[in-house]
């Protein structure tokens, strides 16, 4: 089975005090409507963390500050094992602006789950609202 090597960026603010996460939903493909995290493939010779500054940038017209991996994600998709990075993001300049997603919002912890996750982030819901507050 072919592996496709992924980057994602959760990227965390604040509101009232208390901790958001931004999530994309998907505008086109084999998962249209799936709500994500943004981000996408590496190129070859770009570090994880390269690949996802350039992702953010290409995406959302935004820079990002990338800091820790939270986990790598291995997922069996019918056609595909995905294999994805995932890290604690922050915005460093930008406004997220949609540019391949059909729409975005920030959630909470409390409101993560109210959104159609794609299977393979939905295994990082739980790592995340764990570690929200840290």
């Amino acid at each position: 089975m072919k592996t496709i090597r992924v980057v994602a960026a959760v990227i965390k603010a604040e509101k009232n005090g208390e901790p958001i996460i931004f999530a994309t939903q998907r505008g086109y493909g084999e998962f249209k409507d799936g709500w994500e995290f943004p981000g996408g493939k590496i190129q070859e010779g770009e570090t994880p963390k390269e690949a996802l500054k350039r992702e953010i940038m290409e995406e959302l017209d935004t820079e990002i500050e990338v800091g820790d991996l939270i986990d790598t994600i291995e997922y069996d998709y019918p056609e595909f094992h995905l294999s994805m990075d995932c890290f604690w993001c922050s915005i460093v300049k930008g406004d997220l602006v949609l540019k391949e997603h059909e729409a975005a919002k920030w959630l909470t912890r409390e409101n993560l789950n109210e959104v159609d996750w794609l299977p393979a982030d939905c295994s990082l819901i739980d790592i995340i609202s764990s570690q929200l507050d840290v």
